[in-house]
């Protein structure tokens, strides 16, 4: 059998997957990877009535981010919406009310997990005596673009 005529059965043959495979080798991942270690130093007060620090939050992965929020006790955040982006808050410490669309206001601890879809009002009171903390995590990533206060 001839080379030309071994190629080509080689080229009808072999699965699609065959073909693309030395274009994955060579080709750049569209994120790094990496381990981000936030320093508590960069924590920022955000208008929304609570304190950020960011965890992962960049152009570089843009499907989701994640910030650590940290609420004072006795404070409620400010009623707002993100648009175009889910959020999750994951309580890690304190006890708080939570509103969230036309749900009755809830009480989440430690362990519950709030889901928020796209341009649902929402706000958290943290009604301990410690500070709430929380993660916020978005998909896609948040941006200042999106968040829109309605008090």
């Amino acid at each position: 059998m001839n080379e030309e005529l071994a190629s080509r059965r080689a080229q009808v043959y072999l699965p699609t997957q065959f073909y693309l495979w030395p274009y994955f080798l060579e080709s750049k991942p569209l994120m790094q990877t990496q381990i981000l270690k936030p320093n508590e130093a960069d924590e920022y007060y955000f208008e929304e009535g609570c304190f950020i620090l960011e965890l992962s939050n960049s152009p570089a992965d843009p499907g989701v981010s994640i910030a650590r929020a940290r609420v004072k006790p006795g404070v409620t955040t400010k009623m707002h919406r993100l648009k175009g982006v889910v959020e999750r808050y994951v309580i890690l410490e304190g006890i708080a009310t939570v509103e969230v669309a036309d749900l009755e206001p809830q009480q989440v601890s430690a362990g519950n997990v709030v889901i928020i879809p796209p341009l649902c009002s929402q706000r958290i009171t943290n009604t301990g005596t410690e500070d709430l903390i929380f993660l916020a995590i978005c998909t896609p990533r948040f941006t200042e673009e999106v968040y829109q206060n309605m008090d």
